[in-house]
This record gives structure tokens, C-alpha cells and sequence, in this order.
């Protein structure tokens, strides 16, 4: 069979209708939070779009057919994100989130942990999962071999409960709607302070309702700017010994797989922030003439840049595909593709969006034009969902010393 990157009938739709949904709904993002100073207050202004895309389908998207979702594949929800992304990073941040929060569940719940924690968001998918991961210290380390490193949140089996203690920072989603948290956390911690994460990480669900769950502050990012990313404490959190996903030691496996999947993805976010910036740029150049006598687009080093910015979105968009695609017919097990995509992807990103800022000059960097807003958006790619120089290219690096590794299996999509 030869390689085909065309569109199924059913993804042209997807695409279609995303990118419909972007331009009347997600559109209206910007100026909604724009004059909102306090964090908590953009993201929860958010919610009626959120509420749009959950009418939209978006969040069953990422549930399964058992329980009522539509169970989209990685390849087709990344053709819906970067249609979503080119109007607004917020809501698809807030999305991807939940499916973070539910990542460990879906993949690797029981079925018995499958029919408590998944109906609730069929039954209302405004509802917020979060995944807490990053300790105040960073999560970059999570893995250290090292007992007295890495992840310092810690559950301590009494009983027929876990009882959790730690402090986590960028959770996204972790305030839930109303300031009182998510409707469903899943924690990353510890069952053992003695043991290294390879014998101890594990995967706890709590409900948000659990007792113990502080609200602990805020963090103000400066792009991303209705994506919310609070301080969790969990004080003596108790939930059930069944909450916890796997065993402990199964939590590195859970968390790579996840962050796999967002780093595919986050491919596509930055394809539609580098879209939005391209199209900013684009008719700047066919319109502006800079007091000169003809549009800037006429200049060779106007148009010689904007050929660039076109290739890097091009070239991003298709290493997407790829690496979702990779994820699919692997079923996860490839994780290289994603990886190198989410770095790549997210430099590009940051080039591209300076790039057209070079081309509109310093209007640029005013409220006259969307683009310094884009490149604030643009500088979390690389830096958040495993930092490319903390983590990513770490992964990268432990991939290459295996004795296992073979440099052709993504480019022959081989697991």
C-alpha cells in the first residue's frame, strides 16, 4: 500500500468542523479574558466555552465507546487541536488536562475503576480531571533512582485507605469551575520514602471531594493566560486502597505514556499557534507598505522569510501526523516519534512566531497585532509537559544508550 496522507471523509468533517467551532466560538477567547487581571478569574471566565466544546463533542472524544465517549484516535484529535489552537491555546490546554487527568484510568484502570471514575464525565463533561505531577521542586526528576529525590509526595497504606500528604504546583485544571477543586485528581506519589520511584511511583485517583485538598495560591504564567495552574496541597488526603491504578512502581510506565500522548499533541498546538502567527504576517505583507511603493511581500527578504515560516508548519504538521500515527497503530508502546515531536514542534514554534513578528517589525510588539501575545503562548511549549532540556531530550538520550534501540522503527513504523 502506498503511503497516503490524505484526509478520510470522516477526518475532512472533524477538520471542518473544528475549525468552524474555532472560528465562532474559541475566537471570542482573547478579548473575553483580556481585561481580567487575577488568573483564576481568566480561566473561570472560561467556562462557557468550555461548556461549548463539551456540547460540541470534544470531551467525549476522549472517552471510550463502552462508556459513551466517541474514543477518537490520536491521529484525529490532533487534526481537531490545531484547528482549535490557531483561535486559542486555553480551552485545548484545559481539554488536554482532563484527558491527562484520566490518562492512568483509561489505559491502564481496571474495569472496575473504569465504570466509577469515566461515567461522571459522559454524565457532564464540564466536569475537570487533573493530573498532579510537578512538585515544588519540579518534576523533571521524578524518575531519580535516588530515594531522597524526585517525587516527595508520598501515600501511606493504613488500613483499607491511602492517606496522602505533598504539595504539587501547575495542576492544571486544579481549582475545578468554582475554586474548590477538580471533579477528579490523579496524584502522583510515592507508597515507600525508603524505596526508589522504580519500586514505589505510583498512580492514586481522588475525588475531588476528599477531604484534605487545599487550594494553596496561584501561578501567573505570561502566555497561556486563562490556563490555570494552582498550588495543590494534599493534607492527610484519605481515599480508598482501590484508587490506586496498577501497583506502585507501575507510576513511571503510566506517566511516560501520558506524556507521550500530550507530546504528540502538543505537535499540533504549536502547528496552530505557528498557523495563526503565519496568517498575521501574511497579510501584513500583502497590505503594508511601510511608506514604501510597493506591499513588503514584494521585498525578497520579506517573502524569503515568510517561505521559511510556511516550511516550519508544514514540516511540523506532518511529523504530527506521523508520531499519532506511530502512538496509534503502536497502541503507545513507540514513544520516540512523540517525543522528538514535541521538541521540535515547540522550537519551531517559538522561531516561526519571532519570525513574523520580524516581518511586521515593531508594530509587532504592540497591541496593534495578536503576535506578541502568540509568542508569549509560544514560549510554554518548550518548557512545559516535560521541559525539553529537563526531560524531553533526556528521554531522547536514554533511548539511544539501549542496547535495543533501533534508529528505523519510527520510520517504519515498527513499536
Amino acid at each position: 500500500m502506498a503511503i497516503d496522507f490524505q484526509l478520510t471523509e470522516s477526518q475532512k468533517a472533524l477538520q471542518a468542523s473544528a475549525r468552524t467551532f474555532a472560528a465562532e466560538v474559541l475566537s471570542k477567547v482573547a478579548p473575553t479574558i483580556a481585561p481580567i487581571a487575577r488568573p483564576e478569574d481568566r480561566f473561570y471566565a472560561t467556562r462557557p466555552f468550555y461548556d461549548a466544546m463539551v456540547d460540541a463533542g470534544f470531551i467525549k472524544a476522549l472517552l471510550p465507546v463502552s462508556c459513551g465517549g466517541s474514543a477518537l484516535t490520536t491521529l484525529d484529535f490532533a487534526l481537531a487541536a490545531e484547528e482549535l489552537a490557531a483561535a486559542d491555546v486555553n480551552l485545548p490546554s484545559a481539554l488536554l488536562g482532563t484527558g491527562l487527568g484520566l490518562h492512568a484510568v483509561l489505559h491502564h484502570g481496571t474495569e472496575e475503576q473504569k465504570r466509577r471514575f469515566l461515567p461522571d464525565f459522559v454524565e457532564d463533561g464540564s466536569r475537570l480531571a487533573a493530573l498532579a505531577f510537578t512538585e515544588v521542586t519540579g518534576g523533571a526528576n521524578y524518575d531519580s533512582p535516588a530515594p531522597s529525590a524526585g517525587v516527595q509526595t508520598f501515600a501511606r497504606l493504613e488500613g483499607d485507605e491511602w492517606v496522602i500528604n505533598g504539595a504539587k504546583h501547575y495542576t492544571t485544571n486544579g481549582t475545578g469551575w468554582d475554586g474548590k477543586g477538580a471533579h477528579l485528581y490523579s496524584v502522583i506519589c510515592r507508597t515507600d520514602a525508603a524505596l526508589p520511584p522504580q519500586q514505589s511511583l505510583a498512580v492514586i485517583m481522588v475525588p475531588g471531594s476528599a477531604q484534605g485538598i487545599e487550594i494553596a495560591g496561584f501561578l501567573d504564567t505570561v502566555g497561556h493566560r486563562a490556563t490555570i495552574s494552582p498550588r495543590i496541597h494534599f493534607n492527610n488526603v484519605r481515599v480508598p486502597a482501590a484508587n490506586i491504578v496498577g501497583k506502585p512502581g507501575d507510576g513511571i510506565a503510566m506517566v511516560e505514556d501520558a506524556f507521550s500522548w500530550t507530546a504528540a499533541l502538543i505537535g499540533a498546538a504549536c502547528v496552530g499557534v505557528m498557523r495563526a502567527a503565519f496568517d498575521v504576517a501574511l497579510k501584513f505583507a500583502r497590505t503594508d507598505k511601510r511608506s514604501g511603493t510597493v506591499p513588503v511581500i514584494e521585498h525578497q527578504n520579506v517573502g524569503f522569510m515568510l517561505a521559511d515560516i510556511k516550511m516550519r508548519i508544514e514540516a511540523a504538521r506532518y511529523l504530527t501526523w506521523k508520531a499519532c500515527h506511530q502512538l496509534d497503530i503502536t497502541q503507545g508502546r513507540s514513544r520516540e516519534l512523540a517525543i522528538i515531536t514535541k521538541v521540535h514542534c515547540s522550537e519551531l514554534c517559538v522561531q516561526a512566531v519571532y519570525d513574523a513578528m520580524r516581518v511586521v517589525g515593531v508594530d509587532a510588539y504592540t497591541d496593534l497585532y495578536p503576535l506578541a501575545g502568540l509568542m508569549q503562548d509560544a514560549l510554554c511549549f518548550p518548557l512545559y509537559d516535560g521541559g525539553n532540556m529537563g526531560v524531553r531530550r533526556r528521554q531522547l538520550h536514554a533511548l539511544l544508550c539501549s542496547p535495543a534501540y533501533d534508529a528505523m522503527a519510527g520510520a517504519e513504523a515498527r513499536s
